[in-house]
């Protein structure tokens, strides 16, 4: 009797440790899972710092190579624009030799024209007598030149502008012009042509004048005074609206120059007027 006793007791034990021991395998089963889940975690994140670094690196290979490719543009156009202006600046002086050829061979046109053409001496026979009215061994006076220089014709022109004399100071420059019309001061003899009538009170004529500057001479470096005197003749004309037009075209084509800073202010006078 005592032996089954101490059979069930054990049996009850060994029935009761079981229940314990399969509670521990799945705890450590647990811990096993969290261990490998931390561990793929880990691994997760090194790989995303690995991405992370890769995609860094790739940016900072595009940034370099996108700003390799805009030195590049820039290198090209820089060079570019280089040889557009190395261009235009030798467009410029070769206008400006050919202005200063053609007023170069205007002078020499004009210094021969005032040097006198002294004709070939006649043979003089000793016996025949002087012609009637000169005295004995009295040469025949040598015809003089009536040309003048250029820039003697511009000279006097604007001589007779400064001394007030508008009339001489129209037909001279008016001369000039006819004479040498591709001078390099025909621009300027036009200009003085439209300040002279201007200075008469003829604004019709002075306009028409201007008018003519802006028209014959595009390349003029007058330009801005020419349109500026333009706005002037159309004001004192009692137009304001067409003074208005040339005095804004001023400002806008020609900003920073003396021209359109007298033209600003002739604005502000016609808005106050309006």
């Amino acid at each position: 009797m005592r032996r089954i006793t101490i059979g069930l007791v054990a049996a009850a034990l060994l029935v009761g440790a079981m229940p314990a021991r399969a509670a521990n395998r799945e705890h450590e089963q647990i811990l096993a899972d969290i261990r490998m889940l931390q561990e793929q975690a880990q691994r997760l994140q090194l790989a995303i710092v690995t991405i992370g670094e890769t995609l860094k690196a790739l940016m900072a290979k595009i940034d370099e190579q996108g700003a390799a490719t805009r030195k590049g543009f820039a290198d090209q156009k820089l060079t570019t624009d280089t040889v557009a202006s190395d261009l235009r600046i030798l467009r410029e002086k070769l206008d400006e030799t050919n202005v200063r050829l053609t007023s170069l061979s205007q002078e020499v046109v004009g210094l021969r024209e005032i040097i006198p053409q002294t004709p070939a001496p006649m043979p003089i026979d000793p016996n025949a007598p002087p012609p009637e009215g000169a005295a004995a061994g009295t040469p025949p006076p040598a015809p003089m030149g009536t040309g003048t220089t250029p820039r003697r014709l511009f000279d006097m022109a604007f001589a007779d502008y400064t001394a007030g004399q508008w009339s001489l100071a129209i037909q001279g420059f008016e001369t000039y012009l006819k004479t040498y019309p591709k001078s390099e001061l025909a621009d300027d003899a036009q200009y003085y042509i439209g300040e002279s009538y201007s200075a008469d009170s003829r604004f019709r004529e002075a306009l028409a004048a201007y008018q003519r500057v802006i028209s014959d001479y595009p390349d003029s470096d007058l330009l801005p005074e020419a349109w500026y005197e333009v706005g002037a003749s159309y004001e004192r004309l009692g137009q304001p609206d067409r003074a208005r037009d040339a005095y804004e075209h001023v400002v806008k084509q020609f900003p920073e120059t003396d021209a359109a800073r007298l033209a600003r202010q002739r604005l502000d006078s016609l808005n106050r007027q309006r």
